[in-house]
């Protein structure tokens, strides 16, 4: 690590249980950012900024004005750019030392496990059940950590499902087949800043569990932004889960 970049990161190997091996953790790490909206605009930043090294970024969509309210990586004159184009300029800008490669489609299960593949870490911040599920298959199947949260109104959740357990659950030990879950941000609104509050924590636990500290694996953490109320619940695995649990694995 030269001079520039032990500068760069100070405050970060100042830490104890981070030091220069865990930011050379974070250089050498690959992580995969599925949507580059409210979540993704405030993971993908922190994640370039912290020193990850490498960072795909997926999102088929462009940037809309009703956008700019919450999604910070992308600005006025990005309108009608591909998403994956405006973020790449704005963490280009951030940290040119993070490489960055770009995925401007919706990708199917098998590519997605080709991506998840050579990743170490997921981080899901798309808002809708649909793509949630098919994440979380491609992530069990791949055995790489997934990163998952959620907002709405003023609400906000996220957990670390890190299937390097054999005994993780899954998103879909949560959910099941979605519920009452069709709502989005587009349908039923949600405060600016909370993507933020929540895209940021989500990158925090990535952080974290790149250089091997502990994180939220096994607790949802529920945030009221209206309230300021901050609660866990502890999560296990669904044995008759059809993606994780004991049917799944045999069936494989």
């Amino acid at each position: 690590m030269n001079d520039d970049l032990l500068l760069r990161y100070s405050r970060q190997i100042l830490l104890p249980n981070i030091g220069a091996e865990g930011q050379d953790r974070l250089a050498a790490a690959h992580a995969v950012v599925m949507g580059l909206g409210g979540l993704g605009s405030p993971i993908a930043a922190y994640l370039a900024a912290a020193g990850v090294g490498r960072l795909t970024l997926v999102d088929f969509d462009h940037v809309d004005l009703s956008n700019l309210q919450r999604q910070i990586l992308h600005g006025q004159a990005d309108i009608g750019r591909l998403k994956v184009d405006s973020a790449a300029d704005s963490l280009q800008r951030l940290n040119p030392g993070c490489r960055l490669n770009r995925v401007a489609r919706r990708p199917d299960q098998p590519e997605l496990e080709t991506l998840f593949a050579d990743a170490d870490v997921i981080l899901d911040g798309t808002d809708n059940f649909t793509s949630r599920a098919l994440i979380n298959r491609a992530a069990v199947a791949t055995g790489v950590p997934l990163v998952s949260g959620a907002v709405i109104r003023f609400e906000g959740q996220l957990t670390t499902f890190d299937f390097r357990n054999p005994h993780a659950a899954c998103y879909h030990c949560l959910y099941g087949d979605g519920g009452e879950l069709g709502e989005t941000c587009g349908e039923s609104g949600v405060l600016a800043s909370l993507p933020g509050v929540i895209g940021s924590l989500q990158a925090t636990e990535a952080l974290k569990l790149l250089i091997g500290l502990p994180t939220l694996a096994g607790r949802l953490l529920l945030v009221d932004g209206l309230t300021m109320n901050f609660r866990s619940l502890t999560l296990t695995r669904d044995p008759a889960c059809p993606v994780c649990g004991t049917a799944a694995a045999a069936g494989a």
